[in-house]
């Protein structure tokens, strides 16, 4: 757990140790006294490697979202596999925007080490939470917080969805994709900007005309489900792109797109998905048929060291990072069942773009991208 107040790192760490001597020590006096009695001794419940406690609050959606929260939680899980300062990691899982306050301080209660809040939704609560703990360890994913106990984990995800939207349109045969959103907010729409822009690098590079239905880069406005939990709403959304003639199409929309997964299951090859954050085929893999790539964002291992670096630093952790290409912070995924599909062509183009990406030939921007 934190030092109290007053209490260094050193002389907390000290304590906490002294306190599981003395324990231990207990244990095994009790042990052989019973032994000594003839009893056989008692099995000892399995004790985690460490103390150090590592929680998270989900997004709405929840921890099985097959997206963000997914990933998040993997993230926290893997740093406790890797590192034996870390006890078994909790989490608690929002079910409305009411519940980011009342979870994040109920975590603060139980004296968690690290506090982890997922998503951009959750800036203002966990702002609030931080503010009113200022010893305490927070980290947030998808929003960037300027305070010096919380460590920010951006994502440039518009990079990698703009070569998901190069792919898109050399893939569509109707020559009409499509995306949605979940709600309109910058986590969100940094998906679309780079979608957008990358058909329409096709277009320019091409000669072609590569409508995107769903999303207008320009105004910042087009179709969202106003949910990430919705799957018959992600399914309608789906099915009237479709009926314009969309065959390939971007839900970035959480447990909502599932609905698109799904209905595109159903149509028998009319259409393709292209899924978000976590790569499809490993966390809807019943849905891997349908996924031509997923725009990954690598929350898990963003999640992952911020959790460990927290656990080992002398202080707190502040300031954050931005994943990009270069980094390996955002990806598209593989082609699985798509890869003997798709071109040769047009997966070098793909790769071609990526790497001049990296090397700044091509400026991918979004009015949401992390700064």
């Amino acid at each position: 757990m934190r030092p109290a107040r007053g209490m260094t790192t050193d002389s907390a760490t000290l304590a906490r140790r002294t306190t599981k001597l003395v324990a231990a020590l207990g244990v095994v006096g009790l042990t052989l006294a019973a032994a000594a009695c003839g009893e056989a001794p008692a099995e000892s419940p399995e004790q985690p490697a460490g103390d150090y406690q590592a929680c998270m609050v989900t997004d709405i959606g929840g921890i099985d979202d097959r997206s963000f929260n997914a990933s998040a939680w993997q993230g926290l899980l893997n740093a406790a596999e890797q590192s034996d300062q870390f006890a078994e990691p909790q989490n608690v899982s929002s079910a409305a925007e009411a519940d980011y306050v009342p979870n994040l301080n109920g975590f603060v209660q139980q004296g968690c080490d690290f506090i982890l809040a997922v998503g951009g939704l959750m800036f203002d609560a966990t702002t609030q939470a931080a503010q009113a703990n200022p010893e305490q360890q927070f980290a947030i994913v998808d929003a960037k917080i300027d305070l010096p106990n919380v460590y920010s984990m951006q994502f440039d995800t518009a990079q990698a969805a703009f070569l998901a939207g190069y792919l898109a349109a050399g893939y569509s045969k109707s020559g009409t994709v499509a995306t949605y959103g979940g709600l309109n907010i910058p986590p969100v729409t940094i998906f679309m900007d780079g979608f957008v822009d990358g058909v329409a690098h096709y277009n320019q590079v091409k000669n072609a005309n590569v409508k995107v239905l769903g999303w207008d880069k320009e105004s910042q406005q087009g179709t969202f489900a106003e949910s990430f939990v919705d799957q018959a709403k992600g399914k309608a959304i789906s099915d009237a792109f479709v009926a314009q003639g969309a065959d390939v199409i971007m839900p970035v929309a959480g447990g909502t797109g599932l609905g698109t997964a799904d209905g595109a299951l159903a149509s028998n090859g009319a259409y393709s998905v292209i899924w978000v954050d976590v790569d499809g085929c490993q966390s809807a893999e019943q849905y891997c048929s349908v996924f031509l790539t997923t725009v990954v964002k690598n929350i898990p291992d963003a999640v992952r060291d911020a959790a460990i670096n927290a656990s080992t630093a002398t202080g707190l952790l502040s300031g954050g990072s931005i994943g990009t290409l270069e980094n390996n912070g955002v990806s598209i995924a593989p082609y699985h069942e798509f890869d003997g599909k798709i071109d040769q062509a047009l997966k070098d183009e793909v790769e071609q773009l990526k790497q001049d990406i990296i090397n700044g030939t091509i400026t991918v921007t979004s009015p949401s991208q992390p700064k």
